[in-house]
């Protein structure tokens, strides 16, 4: 019997990089995608001498394309989708093209990768699809509301995809992140314009300007340490260590105490909107 397959989006950097090399440390086989190898050589290094491939796939990438490739590397046990990115601005000033490319990145790109891995592992009546969100689809901030809205219905569909697939024993886990020591705020800045992105002048001295300000000075100071964070995530999916016991039982990997909290008091907000309208609710039924 094969060694599980996993095929893992984004291994330049960050949590896509680490759970690659520690799926291959545990001597599983691993297919990751980089956008451009060349741009990623140092990771594509790491990856391949580890015993790994890498292939280059955009997650705007055409549907077609993307189905190319997921099909190309065979029967997939653990699709992990995790590549993506944040714009960072007040919504008033994302452009079309910033909106489009957030979408893709985030939403389609991952429902393309999806759709392609599930024939297989729906044949097999085994397989894990992990979509790794961010708390912030729970939690939106200001300046964060497209990135949130992305995961946000990322997070939706893999509720209802989960509903539909669990006959056929697939599983379908979304991972939910708070801040973690990775160059993801970094990437951020570069997507939204750089330290200083344009700014409404009405948007001076309101939680967006605030915010701008938080993120850039957060970069290398998140507590959350990504090694730990995929350790969890490897356990989870594998049904191994700490974490393993929620293989099967959980909608959604929550990791770090930030993401905890932000979860909790987003569900306490949610159910005091709930206790306040209870009664108009009920009034609209025959």
């Amino acid at each position: 019997m094969s060694s599980p397959l996993w095929f893992i989006t984004g291994v330049s950097n960050g949590f896509g990089l680490i759970l690659a090399l520690r799926a291959l440390q545990a001597k599983h086989r691993v297919i990751g995608s980089v956008r451009s190898k060349a741009k990623a050589a140092d990771a594509v290094k790491q990856i391949e001498a580890a015993g790994g491939q890498v292939i280059e796939m955009d997650m705007t990438e055409p549907k077609d394309s993307i189905t190319k490739k997921i099909k190309a590397a065979g029967p997939i046990d653990y699709l992990i989708n995790n590549a993506g990115y944040s714009v960072l601005k007040a919504c008033e000033a994302i452009t079309e093209k910033e909106a489009e490319l957030q979408m893709q990145t985030n939403f389609f790109g991952p429902l393309y990768a999806t759709q392609a891995a599930l024939e297989g592992m729906r044949a097999r009546r085994a397989g894990t699809v992990v979509n790794v969100s961010s708390i912030a689809a729970r939690d939106p901030q200001a300046t964060s509301a497209l990135y949130s809205a992305s995961k946000g219905a990322l997070e939706a569909l893999s509720e209802g995809l989960a509903r539909e697939v669990a006959p056929f024993g697939v599983r379908v886990l979304i991972v939910e992140p708070g801040a973690f020591r990775t160059n993801f705020i970094r990437a951020m800045q570069e997507a939204s314009g750089g330290d200083n992105p344009e700014l409404p002048d009405d948007y001076r001295g309101t939680p967006v300007e605030d915010a701008l300000r938080r993120f850039n000075g957060y970069h290398g100071r998140q507590r959350g340490d990504p090694a730990k964070a995929v350790e969890r995530i490897f356990e989870a999916v594998t049904g191994e260590g700490m974490a393993g016991h929620l293989r099967g039982r959980v909608a959604r990997l929550v990791l770090g105490e930030d993401a905890l909290a932000r979860m909790r008091a987003a569900n306490d907000r949610f159910l005091e909107d709930l206790s306040l309208q209870e009664d108009i609710a009920k009034s609209t039924d025959f």
